[in-house]
């Protein structure tokens, strides 16, 4: 299993250290705090906006997810705030690019 690999079935996945306990982002095999080995978890895909934009008729977002991972994103449905709460709807890789889509919780 591996952050690609499942992100090209849907799945948003996080590494974590099995030692120090610590999110490792960008996603990696190994802690970048104590080197020790990771483990994989599905990432909570609730999240809180940080800043948004918005180019013609849609929205982009960088929200944060765990407390600790920021990462941007289109905005599907909703009005966005700052701070206002968003749900990661799909994500995967098309033509070798990640895409995360988005919807804001009311």
């Amino acid at each position: 299993m591996n952050f690609e690999s499942e992100l090209k079935k849907g799945n948003f996945l996080i590494s974590e250290c099995i030692h120090c306990k610590i999110i490792v982002w960008p996603p990696s095999e190994f802690c970048n705090q104590c080197l020790n080995e990771n483990s994989w978890r599905k990432c909570s895909r609730k999240g809180k906006i940080i800043e948004f934009s918005k180019q013609k008729e849609t929205y982009f977002c960088v929200a944060e997810f765990e407390k600790s991972i920021k990462i941007m994103g289109e905005i599907v449905s909703g009005e966005p705030k700052i701070a206002g709460q968003i749900y990661i709807v799909d994500c995967g890789i098309v033509n070798e690019n990640y895409f995360l889509k988005m919807r804001v919780l009311e």
